[in-house]
């Protein structure tokens, strides 16, 4: 008597979440030719240079990374 009535416990909330609800009812509409604005972005594009070894007349030097704008 105990499984049974432990068990119907343990399914109660299963059975009460798979009833048929109106949100699940509800109408969904797609509107294919809705375009969005363009958005101006007010960053600047950067790229990474990442630090390197530069070739001197007095030999080389490293160059530290840097930003560069794109």
């Amino acid at each position: 008597m105990k499984r049974i009535f432990v068990g119907t416990l343990l399914a109660l909330p299963l059975i009460i979440g798979s009833l048929p609800s109106q949100a699940s009812a509800a109408e969904i509409v797609v509107r294919p030719g809705v375009q969005r604005h363009n958005v101006v972005s007010r960053y600047v594009h950067k790229k990474l240079i990442p630090g390197h070894w530069e070739r001197t007349r007095s030999g080389r030097r490293w160059v530290p990374a840097h930003y560069v704008r794109v």
